[in-house]
């Protein structure tokens, strides 16, 4: 900067004479003009204000809805929680900070460590047909039915060759809808094997 301001050099030929970028020079040059030799002290890259800080009324509800939801029984995870502050007129910030609060607050349980990607066995079949699977899934209805979603599957393509609810699934039920799928699929070349 003092080889410009007092020896007359260019930015440009400071910039290469001390291995910076021009525009390092021009910000230091502007800086002394601005403020003398005070200016060119370090800077502080911390920002002078937080915007995204939440509100302390808004970090409180948070901790209060997550109460009063598990207290009832109902879901307290940071959607619901962003729902019902939005219903409230409150600024919702995103589900990842809501779950930031409720960890600060010490409200959220560690789930135990999940096993690593790599010791799960990827199976699948080197044919179409060759091998299916059978699986079924819990489901809750809007009019609070609760049915059991049975689905035969081929191992290899992922194809969905049945889809049929059961209130619940009975032996019964995996043997008609194995013997239907059959009918309209023809036999897998390998014996099929149920999965749970």
């Amino acid at each position: 900067m003092l080889s410009v301001v007092r020896q007359g050099l260019s930015q440009a030929e400071a910039a290469r004479r001390y291995g910076v970028s021009w525009r390092w020079v021009h910000t230091l040059v502007t800086r002394f003009h601005a403020g003398g030799m005070d200016a060119l002290e370090p800077r502080t890259r911390r920002p002078v204000t937080k915007p995204r800080t939440i509100p302390a009324p808004v970090r409180q509800r948070i901790i209060e809805l997550r109460g009063a939801l598990t207290g009832q029984g109902l879901d307290a995870g940071p959607v619901t929680i962003a729902w019902h502050l939005e219903r409230e007129h409150l600024p919702a910030p995103s589900t990842s900070t809501i779950r930031r609060i409720l960890h600060t607050a010490g409200l959220i349980t560690p789930e135990p460590r999940k096993r690593p990607k790599a010791s799960l066995h990827h199976f699948e079949a080197d044919q179409p047909n060759e091998t299916w699977q059978s699986d079924f899934t819990h489901w809750h209805l809007a009019d609070a039915t609760d049915v059991e979603i049975l689905n035969w599957l081929d191992d290899h393509s992922r194809y969905l060759l049945s889809c049929t609810p059961h209130p619940p699934v009975t032996g019964q039920d995996v043997i008609d809808t194995f013997t239907a799928t059959i009918n309209t699929h023809g036999p897998p070349g390998r014996q099929s094997y149920l999965r749970d």
